[in-house]
């Protein structure tokens, strides 16, 4: 009983539920901080608020002061009957001598019931029946035990009250019809919040998928540069190998050549040696006839070297020139290396820019080319060049390659002042009026700087960049295939800017525009 009338006294006045989030009036009494909210937005229009308990009136709107020694008193209670309503659950109040679970509860018995005491319980419209329940009168007015409810003051009444009490004259619904109302109001909320969640998986699905695919790439990638840079390895190790190789070919071939050469040169010593002997001999004797019956001493030498050359003799065999080895062949096969740093160049797929030029004949009059085409200057005092349908009519150029396919990149080099913008265009673009400047048009897409901001734009879509650009150089990267247009600030480390994806339909041209500045299309490979 206790417990009952504990419940009551946490009930609020408005909802007849047990308080949520209770929040405190001036005059002390207590809300659920939703359910006075929306009895205070009701007299909005009127201007005059009141307390729906005690009717005292405020001037202004009063501010809810949250009151945490109720809260903290409804959160135990409920949490305590939590816990009994598990262990005992809602029987039927006429099964007095076991308990039986309740199928209904009555309004005006303020009675549950099992399914043999529903199938007696009065059928009168008096009798209504509930969900069981252990507050019901909560359910019903407080006065005249009727179930209506008061739309303005968010309570439960009845029929008397509607015409004659403090509620004459405020729209009364049927309490049904009136959860009914709300519950329509709440399924439209439910739908709204179905169709955001919704929108947000599929974001989520969006991001996760972008997530998966930069994760591919990044594999990928990564595999690509592992399996070039082995294939390097690989390409220098074979390379030394062979070089390595010859030069001991070379080395062997030669040693072999001069070893045999020089054991006939120590063969002729020795025979040398002997003839200078037995001469010395002769030389040595003091017997005349002797040294007279000895041959000449011309016969002594071998005729096969008379004639000879004067150190080695005509007949021995001379190798080639063997102070250095072959270099000829090893730079030859050193040759390979070139043929190989240009597979590596090939492999690493990005083309350098040494081929883009400006077109003049796409030049707006109020632009100066320079003679290597690679500078855009704007001028005050307009070029005299015909008018043609190629021809842009305001402060913008193109290059005259156009890219169908792969991956390229460039650089650009501007002045600090003045308005610029560069990116890529189809051939298609309009070449007269505003939308013919790059990225006002869906045949464009441009980095534009003003006033030292700096965006991204796409058909009239601009995407404005958070970071400075502290360097002059910008490098814009294209990748066809992938539909990836990238720009990046040539700092130190080289800093990513922004990706615009798109699907390119077109041969794609470079393009800039300049006012009061210029703008230089910088050479070189990576």
């Amino acid at each position: 009983m206790a417990s009952a009338d504990l419940r009551e006294e946490l009930d609020c006045s408005i909802c007849l539920s047990t308080y949520t989030d209770p929040v405190m009036l001036r005059c002390g009494h207590n809300f659920c901080r939703m359910c006075i909210d929306q009895a205070l937005d009701t007299q909005d229009e009127s201007g005059v608020y009141f307390c729906p308990d005690c009717r005292e009136q405020f001037l202004e709107r009063p501010a809810l002061m949250r009151n945490f020694t109720l809260s903290n008193i409804v959160r135990n209670f409920l949490h305590s009957e939590l816990r009994q309503e598990e262990i005992t659950g809602i029987f039927c109040t006429y099964c007095i001598h076991s308990p039986v679970p309740a199928v209904k509860s009555c309004l005006l018995c303020e009675a549950s019931l099992c399914e043999n005491h529903l199938k007696v319980h009065s059928k009168s419209p008096e009798h209504v029946l509930s969900d069981p329940s252990t507050s019901l009168k909560k359910r019903k007015c407080s006065v005249h035990k009727k179930e209506f409810y008061c739309t303005k003051d968010a309570a439960c009444i009845c029929v008397s009250c509607s015409l004659a009490g403090e509620h004459r004259g405020h729209q009364v619904k049927m309490l049904d019809e009136a959860s009914e109302k709300k519950k329509k109001k709440l399924r439209n909320v439910l739908q709204k919040l179905i169709t955001k969640r919704e929108k947000t998986e599929k974001r989520v699905r969006s991001l996760e998928e972008r997530w998966r695919k930069a994760q591919e790439k990044a594999a990928e990638e990564a595999e690509r540069v592992t399996a070039l840079c082995t294939d390097i390895r690989r390409r220098v190790d074979d390379l030394e190998k062979k070089v390595l190789s010859e030069i001991s070919r070379q080395e062997k071939e030669e040693s072999l050549s001069l070893s045999a050469l020089i054991h006939q040169l120590e063969i002729k010593k020795d025979e040398l040696s002997r003839k200078m002997r037995h001469i010395e001999e002769l030389c040595n004797m003091t017997d005349p006839l002797t040294v007279l019956q000895e041959p000449d001493t011309g016969d002594l030498c071998d005729p096969e070297e008379e004639g000879g050359d004067e150190d080695t003799g005509g007949h021995d065999k001379q190798p080639h020139d063997g102070d250095d080895l072959d270099v000829a062949v090893i730079s030859h096969t050193l040759h390979t290396l070139c043929e190989v740093i240009s597979g590596i160049r090939s492999g690493i797929y990005v083309e350098g820019p040494a081929d883009i030029l400006l077109d003049v004949n796409t030049a707006a009059n109020n632009l100066l080319i320079s003679d290597d085409l690679k500078t855009a200057t704007w001028t005050e005092t307009k070029e005299k060049r015909p008018e043609t349908a190629e021809r842009f009519t305001d402060f913008q150029v193109m290059t005259s390659r156009r890219f169908t396919s792969g991956r390229h990149y460039w650089d650009v080099e501007s002045s600090r002042s003045g308005m610029w913008m560069v990116g890529m265009c189809y051939p298609s673009i309009d070449r007269r009026g505003d939308g013919s400047y790059i990225g006002n048009n869906n045949k464009s897409w441009g980095l534009w700087r003003n006033n030292n901001q700096y965006s991204v734009i796409h058909d009239r879509k601009e995407i404005p960049l958070p970071d400075k650009i502290s360097s002059d150089r910008v490098r814009i990267h294209l990748d066809y295939e992938a539909g990836q247009l990238s720009f990046y600030e040539q700092s130190d480390p080289i800093r990513h800017l922004h990706t615009i994806t798109a699907t390119f339909s077109e041969p794609l041209h470079a393009a800039l525009c300049v006012w009061h500045c210029s703008i230089k299309i910088l050479g070189g490979g990576q």
